[in-house]
């Protein structure tokens, strides 16, 4: 039985108006249906770019000069808008504020439904739906504003998740939340893989990313350097480290017993991998 492409980029090369150098250069890489995606790399790597080219946010809306190829469950999406694409995939900004309009919350989540046309009886089931999956449920006639953080983030994320789409982007979600709302969001991310749904995440959090992910690109001035399983991602150490990125701590702990003491600690990206190995050598 053959598996469904959810995402495939070929040759995908993108420049900035009045850049000299493109933000993307000749990117390739293609995701299967159900499968996570974690974006990774330092600021100016390409992630933001990446990402805005796979709903033609760009260059819909942000101008440039594009070529290469992008399909969509084996559509090419060259000829698309961002609102053709808008209920097939949908896009979590960086800081939620950013992307709630509305007084309420329900009627925030209702907003993009509305654009799509989707009949008042049946946003009234998906209003109730996504509020229970996000952990809102009971907050509708509240205003977003009185939300935290990490409050807001699930929001967005509900009011994306009601339009259906098939594959979810998601910018950085918890770059400006605290701990508490950083695991808020990641509750959610992982009811998320749950469903089946095919999934893009940047974010700088290795360890998140690790344990959420099927695959790992690893971006670097707009350029793949790495692309893969997040073993296979992370245990390039020396060459992560040359790009200014970290490993899971964990991981980084096994490559320093490699070296400093000459023991064969394996590559764990996860805490539960890492204690099973470890143990091992201390007995």
């Amino acid at each position: 039985m053959s598996v469904e492409i959810a995402i495939d980029v070929k040759g995908l090369t993108f420049h900035y108006p009045d850049s000299e150098k493109p933000a993307l250069k000749n990117i390739s890489f293609s995701l299967k249906k159900g499968e996570i995606l974690g974006i990774i790399g330092r600021t100016g790597a390409g992630k933001t770019s990446l990402a805005m080219c796979l709903n033609r946010l760009i260059p819909t809306m942000v101008d440039g000069e594009i070529s290469g190829e992008i399909a969509i469950h084996g559509q090419d999406i060259s000829s698309f808008s961002v609102a053709h694409l808008a209920d097939t995939v949908g896009f979590v900004f960086e800081e939620p504020e950013n992307q709630l309009s509305q007084m309420t919350i329900e009627e925030e989540i209702a907003f993009g439904m509305g654009n799509l046309g989707v009949p008042r009886e049946e946003m009234l089931i998906r209003i109730k739906e996504t509020l229970q999956q996000v952990g809102l449920t009971g907050f509708e006639k509240r205003s977003p504003l009185a939300l935290s953080g990490g409050q807001q983030q699930r929001l967005a994320i509900a009011s994306v998740l009601a339009m259906r789409p098939s594959i979810l982007i998601m910018d950085e979600p918890t770059s400006m939340l605290d701990p508490r709302g950083k695991n808020e969001v990641y509750d959610v991310l992982n009811k998320i893989k749950s469903y089946g749904m095919t999934g893009i995440i940047i974010d700088h959090e290795v360890e998140r990313i690790a344990s959420y992910c099927d695959r790992i690109l690893l971006l670097d001035d707009g350029e793949v350097k790495l692309f893969g399983t997040p073993k296979e991602v992370f245990s390039q150490i020396s060459l992560l480290h040359s790009l200014e990125i970290n490993a899971p701590q964990v991981t980084e702990l096994a490559f320093k017993v490699r070296e400093k003491a000459k023991l064969d600690a394996g590559c764990p990206i996860t805490i539960e991998e890492s204690v099973g190995i470890f143990n091992e050598l201390i007995v």
